[in-house]
């Protein structure tokens, strides 16, 4: 006895196995509202008169001196607290500058880190002897401190300036160049896609630190400006990955809707694209749970940007095309 196998119909279109259209109301509603957080907290931050930013900029851009020290103390290290070091740097008399300034220590931002081993703190331009003066004045709460893990660093206003717009210029032309390239290589739509993911990724990372500017006073620095262009090469890269495949499949499979279309291109790609993004990601978790504090930021703003790049170049840029495209009409079909 013969079985017969049920053969599909030639006509018949074979469809993806993942179908990103039909989810596109939540994909959209998730985006919008990451995107929505996000612009609240950078507007938060703008109002708040410690900030008055839209992120809270630290050292590398508004300038001051950046104090590191590291106490010598080992598992006898008292519990220590960043209010009581406020208080400490508030009683601390300074002696007047090359210019006869004093400056205010009572706005100085203190982080405790290794468990309260090493204390970071951020005040205000100092002179040499204003320096040692609040290293002095913070030596009997802090016991002894080890000399070989005491950092000075000193940025003036002006070079903070700098700093920052040089910082903003390259995003700028980053974001030019790329839509430029992507316009030549591809068309205006696909432009135009590729920078609204590009603004989404970043976006959302912008406002992620926001938010940890707001609640635990982290700053953002030239580290988490290099880590912003990192993440929108990341997203350009997979946005065009799945650009490519559906240019692709415009041209095998014209007759669909364009839906049916990027829903096939999507399904292709997909297991490519989370592959890289695990791939990307391990490495940066490595950072975060064993870079230490100095890298710490720096590989969380990376993850989040790479997470939300690829979350845009599945689940928003494909969705977002069937709707600036109108669909093709079905080829005539010769009659024998």
């Amino acid at each position: 006895m013969v079985s017969s196998v049920p053969v599909r119909p030639a006509s018949a279109p074979i469809q993806p196995r993942f179908r990103i259209n039909r989810h596109r109301v939540l994909c959209w509603w998730i985006s919008g509202v990451a995107c929505l957080l996000s612009v609240v907290g950078m507007g938060l931050c703008w109002i708040n008169p410690a900030i008055g930013a839209p992120l809270k900029p630290g050292l590398d851009f508004t300038g001051g001196t950046q104090i590191q020290l590291e106490r010598r103390c080992g598992a006898d290290c008292g519990a220590l607290q960043a209010s009581q070091l406020r208080g400490d740097l508030e009683r601390i008399t300074l002696p007047p500058g090359e210019k006869g300034s004093v400056p205010n220590l009572a706005g100085a931002s203190v982080q405790l880190l290794d468990k309260g081993e090493t204390v970071l703190l951020r005040l205000s331009a100092l002179s040499p002897d204003q320096t040692n003066a609040v290293i002095e004045g913070l030596k009997p709460r802090l016991g002894p401190l080890s000399t070989k893990g005491t950092q000075v660093n000193t940025i003036g206003p002006t070079l903070g300036a700098q700093i920052l717009t040089s910082s903003i210029q390259s995003l700028l032309v980053s974001f030019l160049l790329i839509s430029l390239y992507i316009t030549f290589r591809y068309d205006r739509i696909y432009a135009f896609l590729a920078l609204l993911c590009l603004a989404h990724d970043v976006l959302i990372t912008c406002g992620l630190f926001a938010w940890l500017g707001l609640i635990g006073g982290i700053e953002v620095d030239t580290l988490f400006a290099v880590s912003l262009l990192t993440v929108a090469g990341y997203s350009v890269t997979d946005t065009v990955v799945v650009f490519d495949r559906i240019r692709e499949k415009q041209a095998a499979l014209g007759d669909r809707p364009v839906a049916d279309q990027v829903d096939d291109a999507v399904a292709a790609t997909l297991t490519r694209s989370l592959y890289t993004s695990l791939t990307t990601s391990l490495p940066l978790l490595g950072l975060i749970f064993f870079g230490g504090s100095t890298l710490f930021w720096f590989a969380l703003a990376l993850a989040v940007g790479i997470a939300a790049g690829s979350w845009s170049s599945i689940a928003v840029a494909p969705t977002l095309l069937p709707l600036i495209w109108s669909a093709p009409k079905p080829r005539p079909v010769a009659t024998p």
